[in-house]
């Protein structure tokens, strides 16, 4: 397998994380995301929309992280990145997609150079934004797992998915942007478990070979 990524991008450090986690070996494919190389005609005649991951298994081609999770757990099914119950697979789901869908698209670096170039935000507004969107997010996935009470070590019960798979990276996001993290400790504790296990460690931005 190959796998096109950025070492700070979430959505690429998701496909590491899943990778890892199935014990699958890859071969990485760097694109300079700063550096424009995703916009290279090569890149786009293969993935239309200049985002990474993009994933080749042979001849198949996957883009978006979510759907490279999904296709991983059809194809290895163990360990399992999702629970057996349906009302579980959902819930777990769920997060995921509170994740992707409505933190991540928020705060991902094309929006923000958007806001810079386009918008001319400078570095304070545009942080301002960011932290803000966090917030919003973080506060609501904190009450969501707080209320369902299904979360032990990790989002869902004592053993990783597709939930952790997403959070950990939006919570490394949050780091680097020096948001304030306090006021949610399930969130907190779940990205700690999450770090101390060798999967997670070894897709870690800043143990990546393009790492700056």
């Amino acid at each position: 397998m190959k796998l096109y990524g950025y070492f700070r991008s979430s959505a690429a450090y998701r496909a590491r994380i899943a990778l890892n986690l199935k014990g699958i070996a890859y071969e990485d494919e760097f694109m300079h995301l700063r550096n424009n190389e995703h916009n290279d005609a090569a890149f786009r005649s293969i993935n239309p929309q200049g985002l990474v991951p993009v994933l080749e298994d042979g001849e198949t081609v996957i883009t978006q992280s979510v759907a490279i999770m999904e296709y991983l757990e059809e194809k290895y099914p163990s360990p399992a990145f999702l629970p057996q119950d349906a009302v579980q697979r959902a819930y777990v789901r769920s997060i995921v997609l509170a994740i992707a869908c409505d933190i991540h698209p928020l705060n991902n670096l094309r929006i923000l150079r958007y806001l810079e170039y386009n918008l001319d935000l400078d570095q304070a507004r545009r942080n301002k934004w960011y932290r803000h969107w966090i917030a919003v997010e973080f506060q609501a996935l904190e009450a969501k797992l707080a209320a369902g009470r299904q979360y032990g070590k990790f989002c869902f019960g004592d053993a990783p998915t597709m939930a952790d798979i997403c959070l950990v990276p939006q919570v490394s996001n949050a780091r680097r942007f020096n948001c304030d993290l306090e006021e949610y400790p399930i969130l907190v504790g779940i990205d700690r478990n999450c770090r101390q296990l060798e999967a997670f460690q070894r897709a870690a931005p800043e143990n990546q070979p393009d790492a700056e």
